[in-house]
């Protein structure tokens, strides 16, 4: 964001059209990674925070946790690019996503003066999920379904978010780590982007932003300029029909796909490598990153992207 009053002035509509709202930002493991982009981002949240808007902020992990099975000696196993959670990288994940990773985080809101709380699914029963069971699964292109194993692989059944509310309510940021666990209190491994798209439908949120590590929807992925910058559900669904959407692209989708249909009115995904591109997504029309929303969303921006340029 610039500190140009021209921006400022843009600015202004949105602020007071959001104050008192609750956003979800999942910032995925590259992001949370790479320090100079960590404290960018948390710098945007703060900045978020201080104008009024309630935020709940989700991390990932998954190549921190990689890295130090691989320093442990444990070969990540993956099917289909899932993760399968065994017993030993079940604790790794407790000490990846519950532990190091979280309290970097938290370190980055303290350095910007916000008050942010960790927390996990685990805490509070803020996060009911069940084992996945074993399922067929095509390992690749053209080869033969295979049964598989996910382990300690949670799927999330029921979320319950006073934990968050009270916290927001404090005028506190919590940031949350994606283990949940099971009615006997079995702990388990969950998708972030699940994660953050089941409490969003759950505290109602006006926005779930994800900041990954690309531009956006791209209709070709090796084309950077083949930005989507904003889609509804049916232009999603053309997109999933055609091929277009895969790898990590696709939980990403689905994620915010499942986000608009359980109530949250816009999703958006970002590049969290690009300073300001969270400010620039929510505060301008022109955005940064790709806004995903239902069909009546997509005409209302449309008509105010309109009356800006008129103006």
């Amino acid at each position: 964001m610039t500190d140009s009053p021209i921006m400022l002035k843009q600015a202004i509509p949105y602020i007071r059209m959001y104050k008192g709202k609750v956003f979800v930002v999942k910032v995925g493991g590259r992001v949370v990674g790479k320090r100079e982009a960590l404290d960018a981002v948390v710098e945007d949240v703060c900045l978020l925070q201080q104008v009024g808007i309630k935020v709940v902020l989700v991390h990932g992990g998954g190549n921190q946790a990689t890295e130090l099975s691989k320093k442990l000696g444990l070969e990540p196993e993956f099917v289909a690019g899932r993760r399968v959670t065994d017993a030993k990288t079940l604790e790794i994940a407790k000490m990846v996503y519950g532990g190091s990773l979280n309290v970097d985080i938290l370190a980055a809101f303290r350095a910007h003066k916000t008050d942010a709380v960790g927390v996990s699914g685990v805490d509070a029963g803020l996060i009911t999920a069940r084992k996945r069971p074993k399922k067929l699964v095509e390992p690749g292109p053209g080869l033969e379904p295979v049964e598989v194993d996910y382990g300690f692989v949670g799927d999330i059944e029921a979320v319950s978010p006073h934990v968050l509310g009270a916290l927001l309510d404090a005028g506190m940021v919590p940031v949350v780590s994606c283990l949940g666990a099971d009615a006997e209190g079995g702990v388990l491994n969950i998708n972030a982007d699940s994660v953050a798209e089941s409490i969003a439908r759950a505290l109602r949120a006006e926005k779930l932003v994800v900041v990954t590590d690309t531009e956006g929807l791209l209709e070709d992925v090796a084309d950077p300029s083949s930005l989507v910058s904003y889609a509804d559900l049916d232009e999603i669904e053309e997109l999933v029909k055609a091929g277009k959407l895969s790898g990590g692209m696709l939980p990403k989708i689905e994620a915010c796909v499942k986000a608009l249909k359980g109530g949250v009115r816009r999703t958006h995904i970002v590049n969290g490598l690009k300073p300001g591109a969270l400010l620039r997504e929510i505060f301008t029309n022109a955005g940064s990153g790709t806004m995903i929303v239902e069909k009546r969303e997509r005409q209302k921006y449309q008509s105010a992207e309109l009356a800006e340029a008129v103006a």
